[in-house]
């Protein structure tokens, strides 16, 4: 899930971008709902819900084809490894903010390297949240309409009830899906309380209903989404363990299959997947601005990344051991078979549906961010997009059309995780954070700060391009 970052040059974008994302705390005052609001400032515990809600994404459905990449064994060492970087970068990243006062993550890179810095920021965080996005519709089309993977195909919830047909086939799918679905739940021009929309049909009337009831309360929305990868994670364990009980179960791969050079650049491919698992760095200073003790960032940082820790394990484990060799680079599409457990097909359709379901209940809010950027990047000296109708409905379907016709043209979320957790995923979490450190224009740098900010520019440097090359051969 991703969060707006502040604007580049759009001081109005800027001001929607930085709404409070946590659930607060309030003394309502007076008769009525014109009562004045008190905020005391956002709990620890609803800080680490939100900030786990931010992390634990479509990423998470990719992790059991790393197993198979990696093996078991260095597969969960590279998850836990992930979360110390991201936890070493955040680190970094806060500590320097504080140092120049920086509200934002775009204002922290705006001090370290001037305008420039903000603006390539903010495109690396357009070209996340759109590949994010891509995912997201990906993942949809291949549970609704199933998907094909070396010469073998995995129908989808909808095909299995219907059987194949014109009208559940993917482009149909995805055409019903972002006219019918993501169309009315974009055309928001806020996610909030106070949320406005364009003139929509009177068709799509009862999908921004639901919209106004789900986004007039971020705690409900966080809960759904966290809710959801739990069923997910609780589901596919339990079908394992049942599995295994019964001896049904061959023993997993432990290690990587090496045995030329194209297998060992292979297994570079992993590492775009684990840099989009725990990206979140654009949602921390939203969270830090509302705390009500501002030193209480770095526990809630640790405490929101061993909670997804926790979570991608058992989910990378226990997917991959379910599935094996046949993991898909989309675990979802796994659910299309028996499982050899009673009810099984209750089980597939119970796991497939509730996770689309959560990806459009968050469809509008990563979007929001999308189109909020973009439009600070394309036009950083207009008036405000939600006054501006016109601007607004243009830069909406431009934005649903790259995203329906990239999702279409793009086979696998593996192929779009390469292209995005290579680039713009890896400058946001590591490249930037570790840029800030080593520029220190405050002069509160140590030597180990620098030495750890070079090791995390090598590594992301060398692993994601070398994933990309892998990739690019295969």
């Amino acid at each position: 899930m991703v969060m707006p970052i502040s604007s580049g040059g759009d001081h109005a974008a800027e001001t929607e971008s930085t709404e409070s994302l946590l659930p607060k705390n309030q003394h309502r005052g007076g008769d009525g709902d014109d009562g004045g609001d008190d905020f005391h400032g956002a709990s620890f515990a609803g800080a680490v819900f939100n900030l786990s809600t931010t992390i634990v994404g479509a990423g998470i459905m990719a992790l059991p084809a790393t197993m198979k990449v990696l093996g078991l064994v260095p597969g969960l060492v590279l998850i836990v490894l992930a979360a110390v970087l991201t936890d070493a970068s955040i680190e970094l990243l806060v500590r320097y903010s504080r140092a120049a006062g920086a509200k934002s993550y775009g204002r922290a890179m705006g001090d370290a390297f001037g305008s420039f810095g903000r603006g390539f920021l903010q495109f690396c965080v357009v070209v996340n949240n759109l590949g994010v996005m891509v995912v997201y519709m990906i993942i949809i089309g291949d549970v609704l309409s199933g998907t094909s993977s070396h010469g073998v195909h995995h129908h989808g919830v909808i095909e299995g009830w219907f059987g194949p047909n014109r009208w559940n086939g993917r482009f149909a799918i995805l055409t019903i899906t972002t006219f019918g679905v993501f169309a009315p739940l974009a055309s928001f021009k806020r996610v909030g309380k106070h949320a406005s929309t364009v003139m929509v049909p009177h068709l799509f009337l009862f999908s921004l209903n639901i919209l106004l009831i789900i986004s007039d309360s971020l705690r409900f929305t966080s809960a759904v989404s966290v809710a959801l990868a739990v069923v997910f994670v609780v589901i596919t364990a339990g079908i394992a363990i049942f599995k295994l009980a019964r001896g049904h179960i061959p023993m997993p791969q432990l290690f990587p299959d090496v045995h030329d050079w194209p297998s060992i650049w292979r297994l570079f491919t992993a590492a775009p997947v684990l840099v989009t698992a725990y990206i979140c760095h654009y949602n921390v200073h939203p969270i830090y601005n509302e705390l009500r003790d501002s030193l209480q960032i770095r526990p809630i940082v640790r405490t929101s990344l061993l909670l997804c820790s926790a979570v991608y394990i058992t989910t990378s484990f226990f997917g991959f051991l379910l599935f094996g060799d046949a993991t898909l680079d989309d675990v979802l599409a796994n659910f299309d078979a028996n499982l050899g457990i009673p009810y099984s097909s209750f089980f597939n359709d119970a796991v497939r549906v509730s996770y689309v379901l959560h990806l459009m209940l968050v469809f509008p809010i990563v979007f929001h961010a999308l189109r909020l950027n973009m439009d600070g990047l394309l036009f950083p000296s207009a008036r405000p997009l939600s006054c501006d109708n016109r601007r607004f409905a243009v830069l909406t379907a431009a934005l649903l059309a790259v995203i329906f016709l990239a999702a279409n043209f793009i086979p696998n979320i593996w192929d779009a995780f390469q292209f995005t957790g290579a680039t713009a995923s890896v400058c946001v979490a590591y490249i930037f954070p570790a840029a800030i450190t080593l520029r220190d224009r405050h002069g509160i740098a140590r030597k180990r700060d620098k030495l750890l900010s070079v090791f995390m520019i090598v590594l992301a440097v060398v692993a994601n391009a070398v994933a990309v090359y892998s990739d690019a051969c295969s």
